[in-house]
Parts: structure tokens; sequence; C-alpha cells
């Protein structure tokens, strides 16, 4: 290991007890450890939230990466990274120095980077006579390669969660619209029972229902909402009478209306007129497959992309589509909203997509509901990439190239 002894800050920054047990601990590394780092930024990137980070973080994390020049990260091999702060700019994008000042803190305090400061604050590193590096002070990326493991765990925990939580929201979608049907065809048939009082509970559940709920908020509220649906049988007695009155079918087919969606925010299903004029539109119109554009061409357009390739660059289609990956986890897209563009675009067309979208990412309130809406556009034939790059290419052409 490169950091033998455990070092203080620089100047006025102060140490901490955690930050001396995280550096101890980095000596304990396994011998003969080593790690693919591309494949920790992504874990990283997975478990961002939870690790505190926002996304300007992950940006300076991947430019401090691309200065170690390999891609596995060795407990034999020096892991200390000196870039000046106008490097580590130029590779975040620009990012202003108060900025990446801040942002490198979130690192060090979310234990994944440590400082190893020279006796003047500056980095740089010290070689002998063959040229080798013999000590080099900057930024120790150590701890990446110590919680390897634990930072794979904590990615998995968070697309596991994911998951669980999308299937939350789809059965409380169900669940909400059951009842709503349920309320509205007991009160239009005049059936026995106090349905104000009923419809006045399941409007107050739905009001509870937080802009961005928990998992734990769900399972609570969907409990609640079964009851009520239960309650809701029982007044109809429906049990007793299910051979004659069943909502088998429109509970089958309010699954197949909406097996994709994502939203838990409608009360009411579509209209019947709505809904056959989207399915005669699926079924008539069929789309052609997308045109595919040169790489040159998208690179040009969506400069930005580059950065997050192998390496810090893009040479091939398979770069570009490996740097995608990267930066639909970095702009919080899901896997499944990706794979759809991917089967809907091709995974070329989807890449570069995405490359467009990280080009707009300061005007893109949610970049999944974009992409998403993207995809959706391009199976019924409305949407081509072709204008997008070319708005891109005139727009960075002209002096307007985001710079961070």
């Amino acid at each position: 290991m490169q950091s033998e002894h455990v070092t203080t800050p620089f100047g006025r920054r102060p140490v901490t007890l955690a930050l001396v047990k995280r550096q101890i601990a980095t000596k304990e590394i396994k011998s003969g450890k080593s790690a693919d780092k591309w494949k920790i930024f992504r874990d990283v990137s997975e478990a961002r939230v939870l690790l505190g980070l926002q996304d300007r973080s992950l940006a300076i994390l991947d430019a401090l990466l691309s200065f170690y020049p390999e891609n596995e990260l060795r407990q034999d091999a020096g892991l200390v990274v000196f870039p000046s702060n106008a490097q580590l700019t130029l590779r975040a994008h620009g990012i202003a120095g108060a900025t990446l000042r801040r942002h490198l803190a979130a690192l060090v305090e979310a234990g994944l980077i440590f400082r190893k400061d020279s006796a003047n604050g500056k980095r740089y590193a010290r070689k002998d006579k063959a040229g080798a590096i013999e000590s080099a002070f900057g930024f120790d990326l150590s701890p990446l390669l110590m919680r390897a493991e634990e930072l794979a765990r904590i990615a998995q925990q968070v697309a596991a969660d994911r998951v669980a939580l999308r299937r939350a929201k789809e059965t409380l979608t169900v669940c909400r619209r059951d009842i709503r049907k349920l309320i509205t065809a007991a009160i239009e048939e005049g059936a026995d029972g106090d349905w104000e009082k009923i419809e006045c509970v399941y409007v107050g559940l739905v009001r509870r229902l937080p802009r961005s709920p928990s998992l734990r908020d769900l399972a609570g509220l969907l409990d609640e909402m079964n009851m009520l649906q239960e309650e809701i049988l029982n007044t109809l007695d429906l049990q007793q009478k299910a051979g004659n009155i069943s909502t088998n079918d429109a509970h089958n087919e309010h699954h197949k209306q909406n097996s994709n969606t994502e939203s838990i925010n409608e009360l009411e299903p579509s209209s019947e007129k709505e809904q056959g004029a989207r399915s005669s539109r699926t079924h008539d119109q069929k789309s052609e497959p997308m045109k595919a554009f040169p790489l040159g061409m998208v690179l040009r357009a969506c400069p930005e992309i580059a950065a997050y390739g192998p390496g810090g660059a893009v040479g091939s289609w398979r770069d570009l589509m490996a740097a995608a990956v990267t930066v639909r986890s970095m702009l919080g897209v899901s896997p499944s909203a990706y794979q759809e563009a991917c089967q809907a675009m091709g995974p070329e067309n989807a890449a570069a997509t995405i490359a467009c979208i990280l080009e707009r990412a300061g005007h893109i309130n949610s970049a999944g509901g974009y992409l998403r809406d993207l995809t959706s556009k391009t199976t019924r034939g409305e949407f081509s990439l072709g204008p997008v790059l070319m708005a891109l290419l005139r727009a960075n052409g002209g002096g307007d190239q985001k710079t961070g």
C-alpha cells in the first residue's frame, strides 16, 4: 500500500476520528485484492442516495477515476491520484471551483476517498531515477477498493428496493381503481349502503399519499385500502353472490391496460373511447426501425457523454453504450426504462438518446419519464433522433455548448 500511516488534512480542514479509522482500515485490505474501478463506480452511482451523494459528486468521482491509469484498482499498486483543480474542473465539465471543493468534501465524508496531503497542500508525485513513483500526494482511492463488496451489496439492495417500490405502486394503483369503480357502480345502481361516507374515507386515504412515497408509506396505505375494499365487498354482499356479480373481468382489464405504468396518481382509468383509439394505433401502425447515425456525429452533438466512457473517452459504439449505462444510472433512469428504449430504438440509438438527454439534463425535470415518453413515441413512429442531433450540433457549433 502507498498509504502506510495516518495523514491529516492540510490547512484549516479538520481531522475527525472517523477519518482516522477509515485510513487505518485501508491498511487491512486483503493482499492481492483487485476490483474493476468502473464496476465500483456503477455501484456507487446506484447507491448514491444512501451514500448522501449528488450527481455532481459522481461526476467528480468519475473524473478522479479517469486519472488512475489502470481499469483495476489493486492493493499492491499506488492508489493516489494527484490532478490539479484545473484538470479536475476540465474533466468534470467545467464545474465551478467552490462546487468542486464542496463535492470533493462530500466524497471524503462518504468514505469513498481520503486526502493524502503534502506538507504544502500541493498534489504531486515524487519519482525515483527509473521514473517509478515513490510517493504521491493527492486523493487516495483505497477506500473504494476496501469497500468494493459493501458497495456492491448496497447497490443490489437499492435495486431490489426500487423493484419492490414499483410493484407496490402498481398494486396500489390497481386497488385504487378497483375501489373507485366499485363505489361508482354502487352509487349509479342504487345499492344499499352509506356510499358517501365510504367515498370520503377513500378520498382521505388518497390524500394521505405523499408526493414521493417510501415503500413503508405504500405498504401501510395499501393495507388500509385493502380493508376498505373488503368493507365495500361486504356491503355489496358480493361474497354471497359471487356467481352473479364478479369484478374479475374488470380487474383483468385494468391489469392489461396498466401493466407497464409506474404512476400512482391516476384516480380514474381512461375512457373506453380513448383506450380503443390507442389500441387501434398500436395494431394498425407499425413503426419502422430507427435510422442509425454515425458515431462521430453523435459525439459532436453530445460531447459530454465522452467523459463517461471507459478511460474517459468514447472510441466505439461499444464504449458509447457502456457510457450510456453509467449515465443512465447517474440521471436516475431505471434499468427497465432503458431496456424498453433499447428494444424500441435499438441499443445504439438508445445510447445516443441518453447522450442527448445528458446534454439537455439541466432542462429536463425527469430523465426517466422523458425517456419513456420518447420510447412510446418511437413505437408509434412519432420520434426521430435526427432532428434532435441536428439541433444539438447547431447549438454546440454556435457556442452554446454546456460546460457543466
